[in-house]
Parts: structure tokens; sequence; C-alpha cells
């Protein structure tokens, strides 16, 4: 007998999952469904995704990376930050006194010259929106589980499933550490710059509020 083969969850099975906890049946094709439960909860699922990205892991968390002004000038020139980015920081060691630089309007800006020209490469970390089928086992199990409990609570309302999907959220929340842990080139927490991106959600174990 051949053995099983196992597959990350899909999108599409991570949908079904939010359908069938409110007893609708499954459906066939995200984008062919034609059920107006399937889109809410094709919805819950992106904004709940984007919400737990936006934390920063190690798995969409680049380091190091220099970014280059684009047709620059005399006066310098705007680098543009990607559409999927979530996140954006310098990666100097101490605060500049003569430059202190974000991202705005998709572009990054110097908020101590007030100014989105620049003549010299940014060297950024930053936080990257990945899509659903991209991400780990352990983050989309979390996501899913999570905006399972989101859809039904919206759907149905807060009653005696609540707890259980509370407790496999909890649940998928310390696999997804556990992941990080495990994962995670510590190696590199020898340099503050690189962990303080990434050591967020250690400390987060311990003060993440589940919500009722």
């Amino acid at each position: 007998m051949s053995e099983r083969k196992l597959e990350n969850m899909s999108d599409l099975q991570a949908v079904n999952m939010m359908l069938t906890s409110i007893g609708e049946q499954p459906i066939g094709n995200l984008n062919e469904s034609g059920l107006q439960d399937a889109s809410i909860a094709q919805d819950i699922l992106h904004n709940t995704s984007r919400q737990v990205q936006s934390r920063g892991w190690i798995f969409n968390t680049d380091l190091q990376k220099i970014l280059s002004p684009d047709n620059a000038s005399a006066n310098g020139g705007r680098i543009k930050v990607g559409d999927n980015v979530l996140r954006i920081d310098t990666t100097s060691k101490k605060r500049s006194s003569t430059s202190d630089i974000i991202d705005r309007g998709g572009y990054l800006w110097d908020r101590e010259k007030n100014t989105n020209l620049f003549t010299d490469d940014v060297t950024v970390d930053y936080v990257t929106f990945l899509p659903f089928n991209s991400l780990p086992e352990a983050a989309r199990r979390y996501i899913a589980v999570k905006s399972a409990r989101i859809f039904h609570d919206r759907v149905v309302g807060s009653g005696e499933l609540h707890s259980f999907f509370q407790q496999d959220e909890q649940e998928a929340w310390g696999d997804l550490l556990e992941f990080q842990s495990e994962v995670g080139d510590f190696n590199i927490f020898d340099d503050y710059d690189t962990f303080r991106i990434l050591d967020r959600n250690q400390d987060s174990n311990q003060h993440y509020a589940w919500r009722k």
C-alpha cells in the first residue's frame, strides 16, 4: 500500500475549513464559488494573513538589503518601496542626527531632511507580505485557525464553539513560535540590528492577548 503524500494546506483548504466551521459545504474553486460566505472567508483569510505577517518572521524578513535611488540627478533620486513590503527600517546601529528614514507614500522619506531624494544607497531590513501558499506550514495553519475563529464569531456569533477555536488557535500559535525558534539562525542575534526585527515575536508569546 502506497503512503499518502502529505501536502501543505492550500488557501482553498483554509477557506473550506472556515466554511465548515459554520456548517457550509466546501467549495471546489476560490474564483467560481459564487457563495457570499466564501467571499467573506477569503477576505478574512487575506486580512488575517496580512496582520500576522506584519509582525515580521524569519520567513518573510529580509536583512541588509541595499536600495538605490532611481534616475538620480544632481539632487538625488527617489527610492521606491515594494508594494508587498509591510514594514521597512534602516539598519544603522545608532540613530543618526542627520537622517531618519521611513516609508511615506511608497517611497523612502528622510524626516530630518524633509525630502524623498537620496544621493546614496540605503541599507534596510524589510518585512514582505507573502501569498498564503508561499508560507511555511506552521504559519498557514495558525492563520487558517485564527481566520476560522474570526469567521465563525462574525457569521454565527461567539457561542459554545468559541472556546474550542480559541484552544486550537493557541496551540497553532505555539507551533508557529516553535518554528520561528528552530528555523531562525540565532548566530545573527549577536548583532542588535538584525535581532531587533526578529525578536518581536519571542516576547509576544508571553504578551499575546487572545480576543474573545
